[in-house]
């Protein structure tokens, strides 16, 4: 009996993702999700004040993909450390019907926002500049987009990568992506 509790205590630590609740629009709710009106401005201020980068996720109820993100990749520990430490992440609902507020000033539904930046998959990620250009918008803006779900190091990666400002030092994601695979392990 003293085994079968150990088993599932550790089988509890090393499965955090469990943990992560479902909310009544379906969608996953981990801790280091923002609850904010979706004012993209106002957000990004908000980010760049606490010295993080604005993450834009879109998932859609009952999304096999959304849940492998959420169940395996986001609980890695040193993504969900990345997560934590240096971004500011917005959910959104792929035919969700709350308000949102472009950067160029337009008020649209998340499903109708979606649609205008082009996003077709989820989840879908959108990486945020620390300054928008006046009357851009998100998806004009957007320094990475990562539709779809992809392993921890890809995902680890690509959070790496931005911080880094690699869209800024020329280097492409996928060759920096394949410097830092040499030796890696999933």
């Amino acid at each position: 009996m003293r085994i079968f509790a150990s088993a599932c205590l550790l089988a509890a630590l090393a499965f955090p993702a469990l943990s992560a609740t479902l909310g009544d629009d379906g969608l996953h709710k981990p801790d280091w999700l923002r609850d904010t009106f979706r004012v993209m401005a106002e957000d990004l201020a908000e980010a760049n004040a606490e010295g993080k980068r604005m993450l834009v996720i879109f998932e859609q109820r009952g999304c096999l993909y959304c849940s492998k993100m959420h169940e395996e990749i986001f609980p890695d520990p040193q993504i969900d450390a990345l997560i934590r430490e240096h971004y500011f992440v917005v959910q959104m609902n792929l035919f969700g019907d709350v308000e949102v507020t472009d950067f160029d000033g337009t008020v649209l539904s998340e499903k109708d926002m979606a649609a205008r930046w082009g996003v077709l998959f989820t989840p879908t990620m959108m990486f945020m500049p620390e300054a928008i250009p006046e009357g851009g918008t998100a998806a004009q803006a957007a320094v990475a987009v990562m539709p779809g779900v992809f392993s921890k190091l890809t995902t680890r990666n690509l959070l790496t990568w931005v911080l880094e400002r690699g869209y800024d030092s020329g280097e492409h994601f996928q060759k920096y992506h394949a410097r830092h695979l040499d030796g890696a392990t999933e």
